[in-house]
């Protein structure tokens, strides 16, 4: 149940599909050089492998413990926490001013694809962190930026995301905790959340909570939401830790998967009132959540491709140990059994889990780089074209890429046979760490909406036509590749590209009702990041054949080239199907007379 980074793998995705050696070499990230980043991925790979993966297998036996209103979390993680926040990988891709390195959020999302791949249940915590930390960079006063920034940060405190209520999950209309004005400009918080990732835990002295709640006039539904930051415990004007705070844990769950993550009910307010500092404007909190949302969409997608990786290094290496039944091309007399990876199907169960791998961290990088072109491209055209495209391809990545940890994981037990159904071996513990992804930071039927109706059917929205004219151009290109190894990818991604465009055109007509377009939403998500997967593969065979075409036969191109079609012509030829889906499908899942299918 080892890990080793796929540092080649993952230096490959992010010079030749997310462009970062493009962007270095331009000078967008100053004058930090390949070799640095080279450095830091290597560097984070052994951190990953030497000191994060061993905790996996006993964070998930031991768990996260509720002992008198404390979380202890299992042994080594408080360690490894230090070691990993010393070092500085909190800040990978947050500011200098404030202590972070300040380099490509693309980075920063490669090191956390390892962190996750090597324990998933502790890189959920900082997450949490650094999604706190761009939401008050953008929305809380100096005051607070002052008092917090540098210490999350850090990773001396870490910062939750209080949300979900037991009436109010995905909605948050039914919201109820409250917020009241006190005189000397704070407010006093009272309520009850629910599923708080690391609402408690032992690795640090002080947790920041950000904390939704509605003032007394406050209009219904989610424009009465404000935000608020309420500490574990209150700051003394030196900066040291002065009195508890009137939040506590009352207890955390016993989930099905990542067991060492601890997930907390919290209270606030049971003893006068929670202190809290409202953070951005009085009755705008959603919009101010929804940068803290956005950063944890992207890190959920993410942990779909961690997970998988994961997942498929263990079936890998299963399938070279394991013995049963003979091989084609095995003498029939020959006594000895032969490996599983000598069986055909057992290759093709594994070439579809790297091929899905491999799509889901290209989506999940070019998400990254669209972040950092948005941050600072060199012209405001390309930093509004990138946020646009950023907000694009958020639920697509969100959505796409845990749902490809699912499956992965999935084949992964598969290849394991009845092994992978006994826990000792490990494999399970993949699978139920993953089923949490798709449910967890907005459903993905809800990245479908999302998708839909705010992304592409916006007024005024570009980012869809632009990407399918970008993907189009690469399948043109890949189709005009003469090369043998190159099989019908170009062909296949142009057809996939063609029905998401048909799809697209479908969802645009003015005579959609709201409830065709929403029943099928999901389906449309899965065309458009299946068409993406196959598109930014592509893109990285092309790559790879001029690097081949150069000379260097190094196997990471060769690789590429051979990933990106066995996906086209296993797994992108399904956007047909998908397709027709979209289109044909709404009229018989739509409409309250379908509603009488689901009664007696």
């Amino acid at each position: 149940m080892s890990y080793s980074a796929p540092t080649r793998e993952i230096a490959f995705a992010l010079e030749h599909i997310a462009g970062l050696k493009k962007r270095t070499t331009e000078g967008i990230f100053g004058d930090i050089g390949d070799d640095a980043f080279v450095s830091i991925l290597d560097e984070a790979a052994k951190f990953s492998s030497g000191v994060l993966a061993p905790l996996n297998w006993p964070g998930d036996q031991i768990g996260a413990r509720f002992i008198e209103g404390v979380v202890q979390m299992p042994p080594g993680f408080a360690d490894a926490y230090r070691s990993w926040s010393k070092a500085g990988w909190n800040g990978v891709d947050l500011p200098p001013e404030w202590g972070g390195m300040g380099l490509p959020t693309m980075l920063a999302v490669a090191t956390m694809e390892m962190w996750t791949s090597a324990c998933m249940s502790f890189a959920l915590g900082p997450v949490l962190a650094q999604a706190a930390v761009d939401t008050l960079m953008l929305h809380a006063s100096a005051e607070l930026k002052a008092a917090y920034l540098s210490r999350l940060v850090s990773g001396e405190w870490t910062a939750t995301m209080n949300l979900t209520e037991p009436q109010a999950g995905s909605d948050l209309n039914a919201l109820r905790t409250r917020a009241e004005r006190i005189s000397d400009g704070t407010y006093r918080i009272f309520g009850q959340k629910i599923f708080i990732s690391y609402g408690e835990h032992d690795l640090t002295d002080n947790i920041v909570h950000l904390v939704l709640a509605r003032l007394p006039e406050a209009a219904p539904g989610t424009k009465g939401i404000s935000l608020f930051l309420v500490p574990k415990f209150l700051i003394a004007a030196d900066g040291s830790l002065g009195d508890r705070n009137d939040v506590r844990c009352t207890g955390i769950e016993h989930k099905m998967g990542i067991h060492a993550s601890p997930t907390c009910t919290m209270m606030f307010g049971d003893e006068g009132g929670a202190i809290g500092w409202l953070v951005g404007e009085e009755n705008r909190g959603l919009a101010c959540m929804f940068t803290m949302m956005n950063r944890a969409r992207l890190s959920t997608g993410l942990q779909g491709v961690a997970i998988a990786e994961r997942a498929y290094q263990q079936a890998l290496a299963y399938a070279k140990t394991r013995r049963q039944g003979r091989a084609i091309g095995q003498h029939e007399h020959a006594t000895a059994m032969s490996i599983i990876i000598e069986h055909p199907d057992v290759r093709r169960n594994l070439m579809t889990m790297k091929a899905l791998i491999a799509a889901g961290r290209a989506i999940a990088y070019s998400a990254a780089q669209a972040i950092d072109d948005a941050r600072v491209g060199a012209t405001a055209d390309i930093r509004v074209r990138a946020n646009e495209l950023a907000g694009l391809l958020t639920p697509i990545t969100k959505a796409m890429c845990s749902e490809i940890g699912v499956e992965v994981a999935s084949l992964g037990l598969q290849i394991h046979g009845g092994m992978g159904y006994i826990e000792e071996t490990g494999a399970a513990q993949h699978f139920r760490d993953s089923r949490i992804t798709p449910i967890y930071e907005g459903t993905n039927g809800i990245q479908a909406i999302d998708l839909v109706t705010r992304k592409v059917l916006r007024e005024g929205s570009f980012a869809a036509t632009e990407t399918i004219n970008k993907f189009r151009e690469i399948g043109l290109s890949a189709a005009v590749v003469a090369e043998a190894n190159f099989g019908k990818l170009g062909t296949i991604v142009t057809e996939a590209v063609a029905e998401l465009e048909h799809a697209t055109c479908w969802l645009k007509d003015k005579g959609r009702r709201p409830d065709e377009l929403l029943s099928v939403a999901t389906p449309y998500l899965r065309l458009f990041g299946i068409t993406a997967g196959a598109a930014y593969l592509a893109k990285g065979a092309l790559a790879a054949q001029q690097q081949l075409a150069a000379g260097n036969n190094d196997a990471v191109y060769r690789d590429a080239i051979a990933i990106a079609r066995f996906y086209a012509e296993n797994i992108a030829v399904f956007a047909a199907s998908i397709g027709r889906v979209v289109i044909d499908s709404a009229e018989g899942l739509s409409g309250r007379a379908r509603l009488s299918d689901f009664t007696e």
